[in-house]
């Protein structure tokens, strides 16, 4: 009895001290991704016997507030989209980069692999020069047709045509929506299909696409415009990281040693946002499913 008591003291004993330290906040941004992955992350440190608040905050602006420390953690941070505030804030120290939370970000031209029998040197960019008449329309022949980003999303894919000299037309997408129907439509009559897109998303749940490849593609990828055939690098290609205030580790130290291990991979984010966005369920009920069939996994992070 002694020792069942001992015991019991020393878990209210901790969560006690959870509980002085107060709540660990946790950023949620604009996309379902992130949310999915925010809640992941809350989930686990809630089985640690943590308590948890989700706090709404914009992509750039959370910076300011993991700088002061009234955010504690943003577990999925691209580094294309971040802003002024966030490389001063981790030079001063006020935020600290855990590391990569796995997820391997692509964006670029997508394409479905029966295009490779009708461009034989794909995934090469290069191929695009040769067989661009395999991609035309009626109101593009003799060039390709390259569907790119909504207009007012910028002008990369442009750029990078005229930057090249590909035989492309660039057809800007009216809506993500209007890409969506677009693609779908091509693939089920495996019609051609050359689309400027991105990775995770559910669509990659649900059919086979491939990406172009360049030269060479870094971080620090050339403006399109000053991209040359033999020397391209496409598009610049983000970094997905995770994130603390510079005072989770000596608060929490258990907590950040299990966002340490946290890994979310492309599989599990494309299904999971499929889920969320096309068949109707919540983020919570889709992670609180994830987690019931995947306990091997995120338990091992706790460890």
């Amino acid at each position: 009895m002694k020792v069942l008591v001992t015991a019991a003291l020393a878990i209210l004993t901790s969560h006690a001290a959870f509980a002085e330290e107060g709540s660990i906040k946790i950023a949620m941004n604009e996309w379902t991704g992130q949310n999915i992955t925010a809640k992941i992350t809350g989930a686990v440190l809630e089985e640690m016997g943590h308590s948890v608040e989700y706090v709404t905050a914009g992509a750039v602006p959370q910076f300011a507030a993991l700088a002061d420390g009234s955010l504690h953690i943003s577990p999925e941070i691209w580094t294309n989209n971040v802003g002024e505030i966030f490389p001063k804030a981790i030079e001063t120290g006020d935020i600290v980069v855990i590391g990569s939370l796995g997820i391997e970000p692509k964006e670029g031209w997508f394409y479905p692999p029966y295009m490779e029998e009708a461009c034989p040197g794909l995934p090469n960019y290069d191929a695009l020069f040769s067989c661009a008449q395999a991609f035309a329309s009626a109101e593009t022949f003799p060039n390709g047709r390259l569907i790119t980003y909504p207009a007012d999303w910028g002008t990369r894919s442009k750029d990078l045509v005229a930057g090249l000299g590909l035989p492309f037309q660039p057809v800007p997408g009216g809506s993500e929506g209007a890409m969506l129907a677009e693609m779908k439509s091509a693939l089920a009559t495996e019609q051609p299909l050359l689309m400027m897109f991105w990775e995770p998303h559910w669509i990659h749940a649900t059919a086979e696409l491939n990406l172009v490849e360049w030269d060479a593609s870094d971080a620090d990828c050339a403006e399109p415009l000053d991209q040359t055939r033999g020397n391209a690098c496409g598009f610049q290609r983000a970094e997905v990281q995770k994130v603390v205030a510079r005072d989770v580790a000596e608060k929490w130290p258990d907590a950040f040693a299990m966002l340490e291990k946290l890994t979310i991979s492309n599989a599990t984010q494309n299904a999971l946002i499929l889920e969320v966005d096309q068949e109707g369920k919540s983020v919570e009920d889709a992670v609180s499913e994830w987690l019931a069939e995947n306990q091997a996994v995120w338990t091992s992070w706790q460890n």
